[in-house]
């Protein structure tokens, strides 16, 4: 009996040899886990896994982290001998934008099944987006929504994104067969154009550029109140001419009070600030259906404007929002425009500001490049040119002309496709220029060098007329003597006929005959004007010889 017992005493430590001996020997039967997987969910992490229940159970699992800045294996917190097959490490907190190792193991015991390493991910990367939050109120045509962005309230998954997220939503009537329509909405919105006491559901989605969509939220329904009495103002539009903004509506009812408000665009995309619309100055209880928006009221940037109609204490609802973009609806001013003529036969144009008296001018919001029209006064030619610059130059010009100068403001970027009309033509008159003033110089240059040859010239001129009809020169006083008449002296200026004696001077003195002849003057103007006035001596020595001989042949044709 004793020797039986014995015998079962040592089946059954043989029987349980398999599951002792190994680990004591540093064996193990534990499997690591499988398929393991780590799902984030706005800021929810888990880490799932399948693993093998040996017989016995009593198996846990356990995980460790490591980040880049620290090489050592830490232990995943809510990771820790877990006995299901996922954990949540949630609490951890981790840079989202940096990657992440892990790795999980089964035990059970002292026993441990090798580690399986998931490989390196970054959370920001691998997360999903949630499904929003919602909040509905209803109006008796629209419907109030409301959206909180996914994940919970100061997560640091999309704590850089909460205004990045665009939301859109599928509404029907909850009826059967309704339609269902899909919009774009703002984290807060509205839908219009519904029906009164009417129920509506929804249901709404988020989505972050460029490729994460979110799932759907939970499906919310509403019904819209008993129509106002008042309905709101429709047709909300604002007309802008420069600066001046002029709100405009229409409604149907007279003797109504309205006020506006407007709000910037960018608030929608934020939840929660409700409270931002402002009041829009000038057109705070107007009996009419416009109003003047004051200038610079808006400033570069989307802005939205509603309109409420009152009758005493009643009320209508806000109008449709109207989405108003300062710089597409806001009209550009002609530049000024300055001109100066330069020395060098040119125009220097100058481009500024348009002329303000209390408030900048819409031109200031753009990039502008100037379309420049360029003309000569009395021509029709036009020179177009672009310029970004506002101070240019229009060389080689046609001195001491006048040229006409007008421009208009277009914005440089295509996408405002603006243009302002075109400013009054500047007209002005060029200079002499460097040319024109060297051939004055040359002209004064040589009239100076002319005046000494004029001087030269008209001075000989006179000294030969001098010369020519008052010569200073004398006959010889030999001849001199026997002119007993003073005008027989200068004989060219006798004009008329004048009886003169000749006499003949004989050398021999015993035979004295006086002849006496009456000529024609002109015959001795003849015979003197063959002689030159130089010759004088010669003439009266010619005219003595031919009376000598005369006078020799006088005494022989007294003697015959």
């Amino acid at each position: 009996r004793m020797f039986s017992l014995l015998g079962a005493t040592t089946l059954m430590l043989v029987a349980g040899a398999p599951w002792t001996l190994p680990a004591a020997a540093g064996g193990t039967n534990l499997k690591s886990p499988e398929n393991v997987e780590v799902h984030i969910i706005d800021d929810t992490f888990t880490l799932r896994w399948n693993g093998s229940d040996p017989a016995g159970g009593n198996v846990t699992f356990s995980a460790d982290y490591q980040v880049p800045r620290n090489n050592t294996w830490l232990k995943l917190p809510g990771c820790q001998s877990v006995t299901s097959t996922k954990c949540n490490f949630s609490s951890l907190k981790l840079n989202v934008y940096e990657e992440v190792k892990l790795r999980v193991r089964a035990e059970k015991g002292n026993e441990t099944s090798p580690w399986h390493n998931v490989d390196a991910f970054t959370p920001f990367e691998k997360a999903q987006i949630g499904p929003p939050k919602v909040h509905l109120e209803a109006e008796d045509k629209a419907i109030k929504i409301n959206i909180s962005p996914p994940g919970a309230k100061g997560g640091v998954m999309w704590a850089l994104d909460s205004s990045s997220f665009t939301y859109s939503l599928e509404i029907w009537k909850n009826s059967s067969g309704a339609e269902i329509k899909t919009k774009t909405v703002y984290p807060r919105d509205k839908i219009y154009k519904l029906s009164p006491e009417t129920t509506y559901c929804l249901k709404v989605k988020a989505r972050l550029l460029p490729r994460k969509i979110g799932a759907y939220s939970p499906v919310y329904c509403i019904k819209t109140t008993v129509e106002n009495k008042l309905p709101p103002p429709e047709n909300v539009r604002i007309d802008a001419i420069n600066d001046i903004c002029v709100l405009k509506w229409d409604y149907a009812s007279e003797n109504m009070t309205f006020q506006a408000q407007w709000l910037h665009a960018y608030f929608k995309k934020i939840p929660g600030n409700s409270g931002k619309w402002k009041q829009m100055p000038g057109c705070e209880n107007v009996k009419t259906t416009q109003c003047a928006i004051p200038q610079n009221t808006f400033q570069k940037g989307i802005y939205l404007i509603r309109v409420q109609a009152s009758d005493g204490n009643t009320t209508s609802v806000w109008s449709k929002e109207k989405r108003f973009d300062a710089q597409l609806q806001s009209v550009l001013v002609p530049p000024t425009i300055n001109v100066k003529p330069t020395n060098d036969v040119s125009l220097r144009v100058f481009i500024g500001a348009p002329e303000e008296s209390e408030n900048k001018s819409v031109n200031q919001h753009y990039s502008l490049i100037y379309e420049i029209v360029f003309w000569e006064n009395t021509s029709n030619a036009e020179r177009k040119t672009l310029e970004k610059r506002t101070d240019f130059t229009f060389p080689n010009l046609k001195p001491l002309t006048v040229y006409c100068v007008k421009a208009r403001a277009l914005t440089e970027n295509e996408r405002w496709n603006k243009s302002s009309v075109f400013s009054d033509p500047v007209c002005e008159k060029t200079k002499p220029g460097s040319t024109s003033k060297t051939w004055l110089i040359a002209g004064i240059c040589a009239a100076l060098l002319s005046i000494p040859v004029v001087t030269y010239v008209l001075k000989l001129f006179l000294r030969c007329v001098r010369y020519v009809f008052f010569p200073s020169s004398k006959p010889p006083s030999t001849i001199d003597e026997y002119f007993s008449e003073p005008p027989l002296r200068n004989l060219l200026l006798f004009t008329s006929e004048e009886q003169t004696e000749r006499c003949f001077i004989i050398e021999n003195t015993n035979i004295i005959t006086a002849v006496e002849e009456t000529e024609q003057i002109g015959e001795d103007h003849k015979k003197y004007n063959s002689q030159t006035s130089q010759d004088s001596g010669n003439y009266s020595n010619e005219d003595d010889s031919n009376d000598s001989k005369s006078g020799e042949d006088f005494p022989q044709q007294v003697a015959e």
